[in-house]
């Protein structure tokens, strides 16, 4: 006959399972690296996969605490609920945002720090839901958000594997917009490359003199530089204020 577990058999075999699962979790995130919207995806995805009783998921941004931008999403619900915060200024992923890491929602429906945000939020069936921070950079915060339908739906189990996800989460984003920027660097310089080479052999140019060109083209249409360098080698000509 097989003796019961003891307590402290249960709590390592639970440890042993959970770090397996975070493990799986943080490769499947780094496979989406370069990527930003796929990295977004991939979080919520795995989010209803490893945090208990999670049924929706959602990443938003928050711009300038106001303004709650939808970046990814399971269904429609976490998009409805975003558009509800931004448009009554209150709600858990704005308390995520700038005040605290981890909001935990019990009971919605009964919620009395956001009545607002509550009586509505209920209505269109969200019974429980947690709000964990991403990242603050500048003006902009990004936000983790998970639902339920059932009310009292999160533990502090699944609040304790949301927040190792949302580490893990944060930190293949933050990859993901580092190799995405490194890309985006690397074209502008082709790119400007690209139409230094033009203006030198069609007007024999120096590469300074046809860099000034390129320069002088930006600042006087006030546009990027890559941009005027794309133009030139679209059409093969400088952008001038006029054609702007």
């Amino acid at each position: 006959m097989r003796a019961p577990q003891s307590d402290t058999d249960r709590a390592t075999g639970s440890a042993l399972y959970l770090a397996d699962v975070m493990s799986r979790t943080a490769r499947s995130l780094q496979e989406e690296h370069g990527d930003v919207e796929g990295t977004l995806q991939a979080v919520t995805s795995a989010a209803i996969a490893v945090v208990p009783h999670a049924e929706e998921c959602g990443i938003s941004y928050v711009i300038g605490r106001r303004k709650v931008e939808p970046r990814a999403w399971t269904s429609d619900l976490p998009q409805e609920i975003d558009a509800l915060q931004e448009r009554i200024g209150q709600g858990p992923c704005l308390d995520a945002a700038w005040e605290q890491r981890v909001v935990r929602v019990d009971h919605v429906a009964t919620e009395e720090r956001w009545p607002d945000f509550a009586q509505e939020a209920a209505a269109h069936g969200v019974g429980s839901m947690m709000s964990f921070q991403l990242f603050v950079r500048g003006g902009q915060m990004g936000a983790l958000n998970l639902y339920s339908r059932t009310p009292g739906a999160f533990d502090d189990e699944a609040e304790a594997v949301g927040q190792m996800l949302a580490a893990h989460a944060a930190v293949a984003l933050a990859g993901a917009q580092h190799e995405e920027h490194l890309r985006t660097a690397v074209d502008s310089r082709d790119l400007i490359g690209q139409a230094k080479g033009i203006l030198m052999e069609r007007h024999k140019l120096t590469a300074n003199q046809a860099f000034g060109v390129l320069a002088r083209a930006s600042q006087e249409m006030n546009r990027k530089l890559a941009d005027v360098a794309r133009e030139l080698a679209d059409t093969g000509a400088v952008p001038t204020a006029d054609e702007g």
